[in-house]
């Protein structure tokens, strides 16, 4: 490049369960910049549906089949750290509508006050808006996973068929409607 640094951006998430929402900021992120890692975390106040391996491993398949060239890590701690290990000089959000933009807004004041990282928004697009990971947990929960089609990529809609017991006993230990 130029003279010019590499512009790399970190697009970190729990990914439980990955959506096409998340698919849909992947694909417009891999557009914008030099390289994308898409980061997947962990989120102590949240049970998970699917261990970061398998998360990981899905999402790298999920990109793959659709020819992303993008990075798919797993990592533990703060994101902010995670992106100055890898060099990122930006954070990629997705945004669905005014109560993510409150939240998101304070976090990416906080990581450019501590950490010096800029944060690029992506809203999200129209047909995702309203998918959240709490909801799609209580859908599947109900066992009728095949009414997720439009908003989980087909990998994920067939590990989670796979993984119903697993999703009952986890709407069973915890209200879902807190995640």
């Amino acid at each position: 490049m130029s003279g010019k640094s590499e512009k790399i951006a970190l697009f970190p998430g729990t990914f439980d369960p990955l959506t096409n929402g998340h698919l849909d900021v992947i694909r417009r992120g891999h557009q914008l910049f030099d390289r994308l890692i898409v980061a997947i975390g962990t989120n102590p106040t949240k049970a998970e549906l699917f261990t970061s391996a398998e998360r990981e491993a899905m999402l790298r398949q999920v990109v793959a089949d659709e020819a992303l060239a993008v990075d798919v890590e797993s990592y533990d701690g703060l994101t902010v750290d995670f992106a100055k290990e890898r060099r990122a000089t930006v954070i990629l959000r997705g945004l669905r509508n005014a109560e993510d933009l409150a939240h998101e807004f304070q976090l990416a004041l906080a990581n450019r006050a501590i950490a010096d990282l800029e944060t690029v928004f992506i809203m999200s697009g129209e047909p995702f808006g309203f998918t959240s990971s709490s909801l799609i947990k209580q859908i599947a929960a109900a066992g009728d996973i095949d009414r997720l089609r439009r908003v989980l990529p087909p990998l994920v809609i067939d590990e989670m068929k796979r993984n119903i017991d697993r999703i009952r006993r986890l709407a069973g230990a915890t209200d879902l409607n807190r995640q």
